[in-house]
């Protein structure tokens, strides 16, 4: 892999090539630290990437999937090798930065052995290391059980509110970025790093209403020096930070946060629950950067973003990685709005692929991933 270098000259003599479509010139000057070539070298030896949000059915969260009482190798492997034969050929995993404070390099021991056995499967692997989504106090230990019927009942952000509330705590995070960076930076079962989960998402259900304004603007300086730790740390990979608002056309419009994940990413990811018309105006408008595209969360059934979609990600080389693997512990088969009102039961699944047993919720889409994927059958 290229030495990652400075990149605005590069990028500029990448314009006048004709990199970017003459249509639409992006308003987001690029300061990635890979020049365009570089990624697309990277994308060239990578090739298509198709894979899933993976936390094996026995876990609940990020914390229940790695803490020594509840790492579970064998549902991992047994899962993964469900994955492998649906054609996927890496997966999303997400880490936590409390189980590096509290364990250092036995935590990093536990994902060595995660990777060797992905790996064992022909699986590369997308570390997440922060998350802005859902319960903003993560706390170590047993974790609760989840509330019936509800999605992603028990799941954790990293940092916690508390940390990102305070600016005087963020340098602790410095040392766990490079400790996972040093340790898998060179790592070749290691295929990206993606740095922070939606990081300005609201969770007005979770925060007091008077924080939810303050978060977006803390976890925008926040996440730029994780930018910097990163690239100090210089992996062999790429880096990103997904945008999931506008991403279907008014990205840059939505935030600074935006503009800043699309000027400081290597390549550029995004999450899409949208039916095709508008994930085809999202791959269209962000093609315009010059950069690979990862679809980094997708497959929402009853909002329109079905297994079909599939079919579009193959035609645009568009790296695509659903939500969900195994129906388990994070109950992500019930929607969204299962937060409010917590169901019994769903007749449409809104994620996932597979009940706990290895059945396919539905054979056709099985069959569809291996056709596209051409996967052994």
């Amino acid at each position: 892999m290229p030495t990652r270098l400075g990149s605005l000259v590069r990028y500029a003599a990448s314009l006048s090539r004709g990199a970017v479509p003459r249509r639409w010139s992006p308003p987001v000057r690029s300061t990635a630290r890979w020049s365009t070539d570089t990624a697309t070298a990277w994308s060239d030896s990578t090739g298509w990437l198709v894979g899933c949000n993976f936390v094996p059915s026995s876990a609940g969260n990020q914390l229940e999937m790695w803490q020594p009482e509840t790492f579970d190798p064998k549902t991992i492997d047994r899962e993964l090798a469900w994955a492998a034969a649906l054609g996927m050929n890496s997966v999303r995993v997400f880490l936590h930065d409390l189980l590096w404070q509290h364990e250092g390099d036995r935590f990093l021991d536990r994902v060595d052995e995660y990777l060797a056995i992905a790996d064992s499967h022909g699986i590369a692997t997308m570390p997440v290391l922060f998350d802005g989504v859902w319960d903003p106090r993560p706390r170590l230990g047993p974790q609760r059980e989840p509330a019936p019927g509800r999605h992603n009942a028990i799941w954790v952000q990293g940092p916690g509110a508390a940390v990102l509330a305070d600016d005087q705590r963020w340098p602790a995070l410095h040392p766990y970025v490079d400790a996972v960076l040093t340790r898998f930076g060179q790592d070749d079962r290691v295929v990206v790093w993606d740095l922070f989960n939606e990081p300005d998402q609201s969770n007005a259900i979770s925060y007091p209403h008077e924080e939810v304004s303050k978060k977006s603007k803390r976890v925008h300086r926040l996440l730029d020096q994780v930018f910097d730790w990163a690239q100090a740390a210089d992996p062999a990979q790429p880096l990103t930070a997904g945008v999931y608002l506008g991403a279907s056309g008014s990205t840059e419009r939505v935030s600074a946060l935006n503009r800043m994940m699309l000027s400081r990413s290597d390549v550029i990811s995004f999450h899409s629950y949208s039916p095709k018309r508008r994930l085809e105006q999202a791959i269209d408008h962000l093609s315009a950067y010059g950069r690979p595209l990862l679809c980094t969360e997708w497959l929402g059934r009853s909002l329109g973003s079905t297994a079909d979609l599939l079919k579009v990600f193959a035609e645009h080389q568009v790296g695509a990685f659903s939500w969900g693997l195994v129906d388990g512990r994070t109950q992500t088969r019930f929607p969204w709005t299962s937060w409010i009102r917590p169901k019994p039961d769903v007749d449409v699944w809104f994620h996932d692929l597979l009940h706990a047993d290895g059945r396919p919720y539905d054979p056709a889409e099985v069959a569809l991933f291996q056709q596209v994927t051409h996967a052994p059958r």
